[in-house]
Protein backbone atom coordinates (compact mmCIF):
# COMPACT_ATOMS: atom_id res chain seq x y z
CA UNK A 1 0.00 0.00 0.00
CA UNK A 2 1.72 3.22 -1.46
CA UNK A 3 1.13 6.81 -0.54
CA UNK A 4 -1.89 8.23 -2.41
CA UNK A 5 -1.99 10.04 -5.56
CA UNK A 6 -1.93 13.62 -4.89
CA UNK A 7 -0.06 14.86 -7.86
CA UNK A 8 -1.93 17.48 -10.05
CA UNK A 9 -4.64 18.65 -7.93
CA UNK A 10 -5.04 22.44 -8.20
CA UNK A 11 -4.63 24.81 -5.05
CA UNK A 12 -8.06 24.70 -3.55
CA UNK A 13 -9.33 21.85 -4.75
CA UNK A 14 -12.96 20.54 -4.25
CA UNK A 15 -12.83 16.81 -3.42
CA UNK A 16 -15.75 14.47 -2.01
CA UNK A 17 -14.49 12.22 0.26
CA UNK A 18 -16.43 9.08 0.74
CA UNK A 19 -17.43 6.98 4.08
CA UNK A 20 -13.86 5.37 4.60
CA UNK A 21 -11.88 7.66 4.73
CA UNK A 22 -13.68 9.80 7.15
CA UNK A 23 -14.11 6.58 9.51
CA UNK A 24 -10.49 5.94 9.64
CA UNK A 25 -9.19 9.35 10.42
CA UNK A 26 -11.96 9.98 13.22
CA UNK A 27 -11.66 6.73 14.23
CA UNK A 28 -7.82 6.68 14.11
CA UNK A 29 -7.68 3.59 11.89
CA UNK A 30 -4.55 1.67 12.85
CA UNK A 31 -3.30 1.03 9.20
CA UNK A 32 -5.38 3.19 7.12
CA UNK A 33 -5.20 6.77 8.65
CA UNK A 34 -2.27 7.44 7.83
CA UNK A 35 -2.98 7.05 4.07
CA UNK A 36 -5.34 9.30 3.71
CA UNK A 37 -4.05 12.29 6.52
CA UNK A 38 -1.54 14.16 4.05
CA UNK A 39 -5.81 15.07 2.39
CA UNK A 40 -6.72 16.29 5.59
CA UNK A 41 -3.87 17.75 6.17
CA UNK A 42 -4.16 19.66 3.71
CA UNK A 43 -7.80 20.80 3.78
CA UNK A 44 -7.48 21.69 7.00
CA UNK A 45 -4.39 24.09 6.16
CA UNK A 46 -7.00 25.50 3.60
CA UNK A 47 -5.02 24.18 0.58
CA UNK A 48 -8.29 22.02 -0.57
CA UNK A 49 -11.69 21.89 0.24
CA UNK A 50 -13.83 18.77 0.84
CA UNK A 51 -17.42 17.84 0.43
CA UNK A 52 -19.66 15.25 1.84
CA UNK A 53 -22.37 13.56 0.46
CA UNK A 54 -25.74 12.78 2.82
CA UNK A 55 -25.63 8.93 2.05
CA UNK A 56 -21.40 9.29 3.57
CA UNK A 57 -22.99 10.94 6.65
CA UNK A 58 -25.40 8.10 6.98
CA UNK A 59 -22.57 5.45 6.82
CA UNK A 60 -20.59 7.61 9.17
CA UNK A 61 -22.65 7.89 11.76
CA UNK A 62 -23.97 4.53 11.61
CA UNK A 63 -21.52 3.27 13.43
CA UNK A 64 -21.15 5.39 16.67
CA UNK A 65 -25.23 5.46 16.26
CA UNK A 66 -25.02 1.79 16.70
CA UNK A 67 -22.41 1.54 19.42
CA UNK A 68 -24.29 4.15 21.47
CA UNK A 69 -21.04 6.48 21.63
CA UNK A 70 -22.91 9.80 21.20
CA UNK A 71 -19.47 11.43 21.65
CA UNK A 72 -18.02 10.18 18.73
CA UNK A 73 -20.89 10.96 16.78
CA UNK A 74 -20.81 14.00 17.81
CA UNK A 75 -17.07 14.65 16.57
CA UNK A 76 -18.36 13.51 13.38
CA UNK A 77 -20.85 16.14 13.30
CA UNK A 78 -18.52 18.96 14.23
CA UNK A 79 -16.07 17.63 11.71
CA UNK A 80 -18.39 17.78 8.49
CA UNK A 81 -20.46 21.17 9.80
CA UNK A 82 -17.23 22.93 7.55
CA UNK A 83 -17.64 20.54 4.81
CA UNK A 84 -20.32 21.51 1.94
CA UNK A 85 -22.64 18.90 2.02
CA UNK A 86 -24.19 17.49 -1.15
CA UNK A 87 -27.93 16.74 -1.36
CA UNK A 88 -29.66 13.46 -2.46
CA UNK A 89 -32.38 15.34 -4.85
CA UNK A 90 -34.36 13.60 -8.08
CA UNK A 91 -31.93 14.51 -10.70
CA UNK A 92 -28.80 13.45 -8.05
CA UNK A 93 -30.76 10.01 -7.97
CA UNK A 94 -31.30 9.63 -11.81
CA UNK A 95 -28.45 10.19 -12.64
CA UNK A 96 -27.02 7.45 -10.00
CA UNK A 97 -29.44 4.96 -11.37
CA UNK A 98 -27.73 5.58 -14.73
CA UNK A 99 -24.47 5.32 -13.60
CA UNK A 100 -25.07 2.43 -11.62
CA UNK A 101 -27.01 1.02 -14.64
CA UNK A 102 -23.85 1.58 -16.81
CA UNK A 103 -20.78 0.64 -14.67
CA UNK A 104 -22.71 -2.02 -12.23
CA UNK A 105 -21.97 -0.02 -9.17
CA UNK A 106 -23.76 -0.32 -5.98
CA UNK A 107 -26.03 2.12 -5.35
CA UNK A 108 -23.99 3.94 -2.02
CA UNK A 109 -20.85 4.03 -5.07
CA UNK A 110 -23.15 5.42 -7.78
CA UNK A 111 -24.38 8.15 -5.30
CA UNK A 112 -20.98 9.09 -4.69
CA UNK A 113 -19.67 9.22 -8.13
CA UNK A 114 -22.83 11.07 -8.99
CA UNK A 115 -22.62 13.82 -6.42
CA UNK A 116 -18.71 14.02 -6.87
CA UNK A 117 -19.84 14.76 -10.96
CA UNK A 118 -22.69 16.93 -9.93
CA UNK A 119 -20.43 19.34 -8.24
CA UNK A 120 -17.60 19.31 -10.48
CA UNK A 121 -15.16 17.78 -8.00
CA UNK A 122 -11.56 17.84 -8.82
CA UNK A 123 -12.02 14.25 -7.89
CA UNK A 124 -13.46 11.28 -4.96
CA UNK A 125 -11.41 10.34 -2.19
CA UNK A 126 -12.38 6.42 -1.27
CA UNK A 127 -11.07 3.57 -0.18
CA UNK A 128 -13.22 1.54 -2.50
CA UNK A 129 -11.61 -0.19 -5.64
CA UNK A 130 -15.12 -0.26 -7.37
CA UNK A 131 -15.26 2.94 -9.73
CA UNK A 132 -12.73 1.80 -11.97
CA UNK A 133 -14.92 2.13 -14.46
CA UNK A 134 -15.71 5.69 -13.88
CA UNK A 135 -14.00 7.88 -16.02
CA UNK A 136 -15.69 11.25 -15.56
CA UNK A 137 -14.00 11.83 -12.65
CA UNK A 138 -10.76 11.54 -11.16
CA UNK A 139 -10.49 8.53 -7.99
CA UNK A 140 -8.02 8.87 -5.83
CA UNK A 141 -8.20 5.93 -3.95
Amino acid sequence: MGALDISGLPENALLLVDASPIIYRLERHPIFAQRFAPLFDLQRAGRLRFAVSTIAIAEVLAGPFKRGDDSLAQRYRAVLESWRVVELTVDLAEAAARLRARLKLKLPDAIQAASAIAINADALVTHDRDFSGVTALRVIS
